[in-house]
């Protein structure tokens, strides 16, 4: 990969921006490391295009046939002639704008990909043409990570291709902290910030053993954005499992290693104060003494805040550590924070920026 192309690699977000701006016009396709959110541009573009249909269509289930069905028609004379009705999971029957993804283009059968070409192109399956507004993208992995995906020559000159990179730690984070994720998996990416690495960075996979790399021979499960979001399912079931169930589980979705160190990470929650304790006791509840244990106090707040108990928390904070109360800060004031118009006119919190105003001061320049 040469320094131009990873210089150019694109975030999710750019990625949608892209598609909705051309993508009516010209097929865009997203390639990419496995479990970093590729499908779930459909969702992100739903919500940009409210007018337009999301539509999904998985290549790797599908074979020519599943395309199109004949079906016998008769002409104004009389004589029959064989028409052809589309699939309708392309969503050409809706007559109206869609927004459709063809996920894992690459892995397609070689005679799907042919029967797409005019469907990519022309927007056209047969006669059966889709609304002039609507819009197709898709979906494929990374062909060095050898899981299958191939565009012969001919096929990648007719679209757009685009990489998208990797979350980092920070990305990622911030998206948890919309999408109730796990407050301790939160604070273990922050202080792990090679989990989110390329394994194009490594010739030696056992450089880093938390992430696939095709050369790790053995390595069944890996960290991804995927599967951390199947870690903090399974840690949140610790209330009802051993931990050794616990353990278990997250080596069949992280992998041996992550889940080792997670665990271990994880029996820092143990020194957390209770939300309730926050909520009832402000001035008087445990302020852990781990930084790493303050974070996920941190994490854990921004998750769960509501109106009902943001004086207390904030009467709280003031007692952490003052990277802490910045860290909150700078979170709470992220574009795409969902509490962000709750904690932002509250009086407690305004009054606190007034207080230590030097720390944006950074930001104003």
């Amino acid at each position: 990969m040469t320094t131009a192309q990873q210089m150019y690699h694109l975030s999710l977000d750019q990625t949608a921006n892209l598609i909705k701006v051309m993508g009516a016009k010209r097929t865009v396709l997203v390639q990419g490391h496995m479990g970093t959110g590729k499908s779930s541009l459909l969702k992100v573009l739903a919500e940009m295009l409210p007018t337009h249909l999301p539509v999904y269509f998985d290549c790797t289930t599908k074979d020519l046939g599943d395309l199109m069905l004949p079906r016998i028609a008769e002409a104004e004379a009389g004589a029959p002639y064989v028409s052809y009705a589309p699939n309708e999971e392309l969503g050409i029957h809706h007559g109206k704008p869609v927004v459709i993804v063809l996920d894992e283009y690459g892995k397609a059968n070689p005679a799907v990909k042919q029967g797409l070409t005019a469907f990519m192109l022309e927007r056209r399956l047969g006669n059966n043409v889709l609304h002039p507004d609507s819009i197709v993208f898709c979906t494929t992995n990374l062909g060095a990570e050898g899981v299958g995906d191939l565009l012969v020559a001919h096929q990648r000159n007719r679209i757009v291709v685009v990489t998208v990179r990797k979350p980092s730690n920070v990305d990622w984070i911030e998206w948890g902290i919309n999408n109730d994720i796990d407050h301790t998996l939160l604070g273990w990416c922050k202080d792990n910030p090679q989990l989110f690495a390329d394994f194009t960075d490594y010739k030696d996979p056992d450089e880093n053993p938390y992430i696939f790399h095709p050369r790790a021979t053995g390595r069944a499960a890996f960290v991804t954005p995927r599967s951390l979001e199947a870690a903090s399912d399974i840690l949140k079931t610790r209330d009802f499992l051993d931990d050794q169930t616990v353990t278990a589980a997250l080596m069949g979705a992280v992998g041996d290693r992550a889940a080792m160190d997670l665990m271990a990470f994880v029996r820092l929650a143990d020194q957390l104060p209770s939300l309730q304790s926050i909520k009832d006791d402000p001035a008087n509840a445990v302020v852990p003494t781990h930084a790493a244990a303050v974070c996920m106090v941190v994490y854990r707040t921004m998750t769960t805040l509501d109106a009902s108990w943001i004086n207390a928390w904030m009467e709280y904070m003031v007692r952490l550590p003052m990277e802490a109360q910045g860290m909150f800060a700078n979170g709470v004031r992220a574009p795409k924070y969902s509490k962000k118009a709750m904690v932002m006119t509250n009086r407690r919190f305004t009054d606190w920026c007034m207080a230590n105003s030097h720390l944006f001061a950074a930001d104003i320049k």
